[in-house]
């Protein structure tokens, strides 16, 4: 499904885009944006279910006791009175339904920016040598690789498949050829024979894994060399992997860093999208109770999120899209935390701010600054 959304939604969006503009870093804004209003309906859902939530869980959650307690011999009654508590304040679950409605096409734009044109794009062919005598035993299986749109124009995109027909089990002294071709059985060497500059795009095989398990030609042609397991890769080049965007120097470049070099266009991003989720946790609380522990995930959770690209490095165009997407989801989260709440939950708000205010007001000046650690007396 994801490939499909991609191939037949999001890529026809970029390709108008940047037939608009041709600028491919103003194609992965755009795309984001347009996506981001499409999905405006269900994620608005999931911030509205997450505030009412936020607002009526300490209600929900001593009536619940209550009802638990005075039915607790009557499962029948006790279920009947929960099932009226949810119709009054909403399930918890409600705002989850959206957002996995939402995910096939969130996964597929990330897929979609992770490829070409943006990235240079692996087929990657794992493969098991055997010994002589026991490969007569295994029947041969075609191998396929998932299927790719390589840009090999700023419009012309062609889905892309690796295989390897006799299967990816393969005898000592075995030879197999790997071939990359369109879905409609093409080569690809037949695709780049009307393209400008095609040679650009030849993949570039090597092996992977298991160098002195199997060996691999520029061809694609593999030869197995002693029994165990092996990968062999064939990559083939983004068109705009190496495109600039503003401060951008790559849109394909993936890396903090690079031969010891800090690419500071990656740390920006980095940064930026760090920055923007902790501004859009922050909006999502606004006109609420203070929450101790909810401040301190708010806190936390970006710095985690974050260090964890450092680790786990995402390409320039990607991180691009989130630090837009964040962006967009933080209007969007302002916007609707100024909407009008059902009256019994502007009760229950009403009620909380007061008694917070309250409690503020009974612990002194400054004691909403104080550290859980210090005293009462100080400020």
């Amino acid at each position: 499904m994801i490939g499909y959304i991609s191939d037949n939604l999001l890529l026809p969006i970029l390709d108008f885009f940047y037939g608009l503009v041709p600028s491919y870093g103003l194609a992965i804004v755009a795309l984001t944006v347009v996506i981001r209003l499409a999905l405006f309906p269900l994620s608005a859902g999931s911030i509205r279910s997450a505030r009412r939530m936020r607002i009526a869980q300490p209600v929900m959650q001593q009536r619940q006791a209550e009802i638990k307690s005075k039915y607790a011999n009557n499962p029948t009654k006790q279920q009947e009175e929960l099932g009226k508590l949810m119709q009054e304040f909403g399930s918890p679950l409600a705002g989850c339904l959206p957002l996995l409605v939402q995910m096939p096409i969130l996964f597929a734009l990330f897929a979609t920016l992770r490829g070409s044109p943006f990235a240079d794009v692996p087929y990657t062919f794992n493969l098991k040598v055997l010994p002589a005598e026991q490969i007569a035993a295994v029947e041969p299986k075609p191998f396929n690789t998932p299927s790719h749109s390589i840009f090999v124009t700023a419009t012309n995109h062609v889905p892309v498949i690796g295989t390897l027909e006799k299967g990816n089990r393969l005898g000592v002294g075995d030879v197999e050829q790997a071939t990359l071709h369109t879905r409609e059985g093409g080569s690809f060497a037949s695709v780049l024979a009307g393209v400008d500059d095609g040679a650009a795009f030849q993949p570039r095989w090597s092996v992977t894994k298991g160098e002195g398990v199997v060996s691999v030609a520029d061809d694609g042609t593999i030869t197995a060399l002693a029994p165990g397991d092996a990968t062999v890769e064939a990559s083939i080049p983004g068109l705009a992997a190496r495109s600039g965007f503003l401060f951008i120097k790559a849109l394909g470049q993936v890396g903090f860093m690079t031969d010891g070099a800090v690419n500071w266009d990656i740390a920006i991003l980095v940064a930026s999208f760090g920055a923007t989720l902790f501004i859009s946790q922050i909006l999502s609380g606004m006109g609420m109770p203070a929450n101790p522990q909810q401040a301190t995930a708010n806190k936390i959770t970006p710095v985690m999120i974050t260090a964890m690209f450092l680790f786990f490095p995402l390409p320039a165009g990607v991180l691009l899209y989130m630090v837009v997407a964040n962006i967009f989801q933080g209007v969007q989260t302002f916007l609707l935390s100024r909407e009008a709440l059902p009256d019994n939950l502007q009760q229950i708000l009403d009620k909380q701010m007061a008694q917070q205010a309250t409690a503020t007001a009974t612990a002194g000046p400054g004691s909403g600054d104080r550290l859980p650690f210090e005293p009462k007396g100080r400020k």
